[in-house]
């Protein structure tokens, strides 16, 4: 597993012998993968290799990945990039009870505003799905590189920023659970036993450099039945699919409204049947195929 180390914009700046500005000007316009901002610190892979000069001829992005990457970074509107932002966030939002229509999450990342016309809408559904926004654009930066605990902390973290739970002394932002929680009536790991279990599992994942369809969907129900977090486990473990899917080059998939209760019954039942939730994910990948034909992106 390549686990990421990041660098500051001064450290980066004096490797690069460039000054800091110029390291800012990169990552705010997206042309260093996998970047992230922490308040207005910008943390940066170690990895990190410095943007070609501007005038460079570029080869056209040909993978998912590629385009997906390329959109974000050109903010191109209406393509594949602006497609699974919108729905991948309204549907795994949708799972976990937000109350925002397909519409209002289109509307909000369109232009940054939400129209509720009568209805009442909850603060925390219009935080996290602004949330989720950057969480796509982080595992869009982060889809090269293996996973690590602190990437997946800082997943929850820009999740769960500024939400009602924030607000409160046991709930760990961007960080393990600290008090013991269930999912579907079904007991999770307990908290002193999240960060060892998080490891095994983690190192048990990475044994293996190229991940096969089921060691991926065997990892999302680990990393659900471990249950790490407070709340968001969901959410965090959907995004972080998405990315093992591009990393491994496996066309991706978004669990919609329609397929959430084929969904949890293939969690629940996992250890004795692990076809169901293998079927409902493939079928799932069907759509998103249709996406991808519609926007003519090879698979």
């Amino acid at each position: 597993m390549i686990s990421m180390r990041y660098l500051s914009v001064s450290d980066l700046a004096k490797e690069w012998g460039v000054s800091e500005r110029t390291v800012r000007n990169y990552c705010a316009q997206g042309k260093i993968p996998g970047t992230f901002l922490t308040g207005k610190t910008w943390n940066i892979p170690e990895s990190a290799q410095r943007p070609e000069r501007s005038n460079r001829r570029m080869n056209a992005p040909t993978t998912l990945s590629e385009v997906l990457q390329a959109e974000k970074a050109a903010k191109v509107s209406g393509g594949i990039y602006h497609k699974v932002q919108i729905e991948l966030t309204y549907n795994s939002n949708r799972i976990e009870g937000s109350r925002l229509t397909r519409e209002q999450t289109r509307f909000m990342y369109e232009t940054n505003t939400i129209s509720a016309g009568n209805q009442t809408v909850n603060v925390d559904d219009i935080v996290e799905t602004a949330n989720h926004f950057k969480c796509i654009a982080m595992i869009i930066d982060s889809a090269n590189y293996g996973l690590s605990e602190s990437f997946i902390k800082q997943l929850h973290a820009v999740l769960k920023k500024g939400t009602s739970g924030s607000r409160t002394d046991w709930f760990a932002v961007g960080d393990y659970k600290r008090i013991p929680n269930e999912v579907g009536g079904r007991e999770t790991t307990a908290p002193e036993e999240v960060s060892a279990k998080m490891k095994e599992l983690l190192s048990s994942y990475s044994a293996f450099k190229q991940k096969t369809w089921e060691e991926i969907i065997g990892f999302h129900y680990q990393f659900e039945a471990i249950h790490p977090f407070q709340d968001g486990n969901g959410r965090v473990g959907r995004l972080i699919l998405f990315k093992e899917c591009l990393r491994n080059s496996i066309v991706p998939f978004i669990i919609d409204e329609d397929l959430k209760m084929f969904y949890y019954r293939g969690l629940h039942d996992w250890t004795t049947e692990s076809g169901y939730l293998i079927d409902t994910c493939l079928t799932a990948q069907d759509k998103f195929k249709t996406y991808l034909d519609y926007f003519r992106i090879p698979y």
